[in-house]
C-alpha cells in the first residue's frame, strides 16, 4: 500500500520509482530497500561516504543516504536530461544533499566526466533483462565499475529478469571475472527461476565475511535470501 502524500514517478505508464517528501529516509520498493539494508549493515558508521548513483530515477537512494550518511557527495548519472530536471524541480532533495546530477551514457561517464573518482556505493540501477543495454552488461564494463570503487567499496546492481533467469546468469559470471566477492539477494521465490522479479547483485573488491553476508540476510526485507560462494555456484547449475 502506498503512503498517503508520497509520489509516485511514473514513466510511459509503468511506476519507476516511490518517494516520500515527509519522510525522505524511507524506502518503499523491495529491491530498493534490500539495496539499503545491505549497504547499511556493510557501511555501519553513520559517516559521509561518495555515491554513484547510475540510473538516476526519482533519487529515491540519494534521499535515503543524505538521511542515513548525512553530509555524503554524491553523483546522479541519467541519460535522460528531462527526467533529471523535472525530478529535481518537482521532487526535492533533503535539505543539505551534495549532489552533482549529470547527463551521460552510464558508461562513457566512468571515462570520462568520473575517470580519476573513486565512490564507496555504486548503484546500478538501469538493467531489465535482455532489454538492458549491451554495453552496461559486458564483464569488461564489470572490470570499470571495480575501478571506480575504494577498496572497501560496494557495487549494487538491480538486476529485472524473467525465467528462467540466464541474464541474472551471465551479469553474474561478468562480475565474478572482476571482484573478489559476488553475491545475489531476492526473496526465496526467487531462486526457484521461475517468476519474473528483480535481484539484487552485490559486488566488491575485497571478501565479505560469512557473518555480514548472514547480516544482510537478516537485514531484508523479508523474505530473505543471499547466496554468495559455493551457495551462488549451487544457483548458476540449475
Amino acid at each position: 500500500m502506498f503512503i498517503e502524500g508520497a509520489k509516485i514517478l511514473s514513466i510511459g505508464g509503468a511506476e519507476q520509482s516511490h518517494v516520500n517528501i515527509a519522510n525522505q529516509g524511507q524506502v518503499f520498493y523491495e529491491y530498493l530497500a534490500r539495496i539499503a539494508n545491505h549497504l547499511a549493515v556493510l557501511h555501519p558508521r553513520h559517516e559521509p561516504l561518495r555515491f554513484l548513483h547510475l540510473g538516476a530515477g526519482a533519487l529515491t537512494l540519494a534521499r535515503w543516504a543524505q538521511v542515513k550518511y548525512p553530509g555524503s557527495e554524491q553523483v546522479a548519472v541519467d541519460i535522460e536530461r528531462e527526467l533529471m530536471d523535472f525530478v529535481l524541480e518537482n521532487l526535492p532533495l533533503p535539505a543539505g544533499t551534495r549532489l552533482r546530477p549529470i547527463v551521460a551514457d552510464a558508461r562513457t561517464v566512468l571515462e570520462d566526466q568520473l575517470s580519476d573518482q573513486q565512490f564507496d556505493a555504486i548503484i546500478l540501477d538501469i538493467f531489465t533483462g535482455d532489454d538492458a543495454p549491451e554495453h552496461l552488461t559486458t564483464p569488461d564494463y564489470y572490470a570499470l565499475l571495480a575501478s571506480r570503487l575504494t577498496p572497501k567499496g560496494t557495487l549494487f546492481v538491480n538486476v529485472g529478469d524473467d525465467p528462467p533467469l540466464r541474464f541474472t546468469d551471465r551479469q553474474v559470471d561478468a562480475a565474478r571475472e572482476h571482484f573478489a566477492f559476488v553475491a545475489l539477494s531476492a526473496p526465496p521465490e526467487m531462486f526457484s527461476r521461475k517468476f519474473p522479479g528483480n535481484l539484487v547483485l552485490t559486488a566488491t573488491n575485497a571478501l565479505i565475511e560469512p557473518e555480514l553476508v548472514a547480516a544482510c540476510q537478516t537485514a531484508g526485507p523479508h523474505p530473505s535470501e543471499v547466496r554468495a560462494g559455493l551457495d551462488l555456484d549451487g544457483f548458476g547449475k540449475p
